[in-house]
């Protein structure tokens, strides 16, 4: 199986209109396009997610205009897309169709493919508890590093195919939802990945 995009080159920079932030403050947010094929016999449906690994750990250091957040500082995953039950016959998701600009406190019922469900997507956690923002956060909302780091973050879209037309999972589902539901019903996996880097001091590849 094969993922691909059109908005951005496998590797390379990924375009601000695809981030939830750019240097300026909130961006466009809208989702990439995406498309697959060679997908295997009997797949029943798609899962979707979108994972950022190199989110830091050490929260005081975000931020700061005082520090840069070092490359070798430890680093943990950080999610913002997830989406499963995409039914086989759909093969591309379009620019703009699941998140087009920042929701404050979050999308709550994001367009989609039709009988597609949407989950949690990490800004629910990092924005809980401010007055203005926090929520819970449905769908796509795209890259948003802080200006202070020097690691280009890379954003790893993994589609599965599945033998099952719909996961077992909560009403309010994360990426670790879906990862457990779709073990033992995986029938081929595709990954492409993105860059993007809001520190002025580094480049992101491309």
């Amino acid at each position: 199986m094969r993922i691909w995009s059109e908005s951005f080159q496998p590797r390379g920079p990924i375009p601000a209109r695809y981030a939830m932030g750019r240097a300026e403050g909130l961006s466009d947010n809208r989702n990439p396009h995406l498309a697959w094929d060679e997908v295997p016999e009997g797949t029943r449906s798609f899962a979707l997610l979108c994972i950022d690994p190199d989110a830091p750990t050490v929260p005081e250091t975000v931020g700061r205009e005082d520090m840069q957040i070092p490359v070798e500082q430890p680093r943990a995953e950080f999610v913002h897309w997830v989406m499963a039950d995409v039914a086989a016959q759909v093969h591309a998701i379009a620019e703009g169709s699941c998140s087009d600009g920042v929701t404050a406190r979050g999308k709550q019922s994001p367009p989609g493919p039709e009988g597609a469900r949407q989950g949690l997507n990490d800004y629910t956690g990092w924005f809980a508890g401010d007055a203005d923002m926090g929520g819970d956060y449905f769908g796509y909302d795209g890259p948003y590093p802080p200006a202070n780091d020097l690691r280009v973050h890379r954003y790893f879209f993994r589609l599965f195919a599945l033998d099952v037309a719909r996961l077992e999972l909560p009403a309010r589902f994360t990426a670790a939802d879906v990862l457990r539901a779709v073990q033992g019903h995986v029938l081929a996996e595709a990954v492409v990945y993105g860059a993007y880097t809001l520190n002025p001091a580094v480049r992101a590849p491309g």
